[in-house]
């Protein structure tokens, strides 16, 4: 089952802190063990999204999309499922160098 909830973020920098938090604790690591990285989505050379990932322990690979459009971010767990869904109350303006 997949959870919805909602949250407020302001910019690039902390939508990636809010994404790398949710990503640790899901598997319960700690914060500043681990980086999570992220990539720009690009659609006819527009920014549509950014992909982040997380490398934990054992070859455990945990994973967000934050999708523009639609203005949420969709978690994955460790086996690639769809764990978590959360709407952001505030719009982050949509600049490609700013998702680098």
């Amino acid at each position: 089952m997949m959870l919805e909830r909602e949250a407020t973020v302001d910019s690039f920098d902390a939508l990636h802190a809010y994404v790398h938090d949710v990503l640790c604790e899901s598997e319960n690591l700690l914060k500043d063990q681990f980086r999570t990285t992220r990539r720009a989505l690009l659609s006819k050379g527009e920014l549509c999204g950014i992909e982040f990932s997380l490398q934990g322990l054992r070859a455990v690979r945990l994973g967000a999309i934050w999708a523009a459009d639609q203005n949420v971010i969709l978690f994955y767990n460790a086996r690639g499922e769809r764990a978590l869904k959360v709407k952001l109350t505030r719009r982050i303006p949509v600049e490609t160098q700013a998702a680098g």
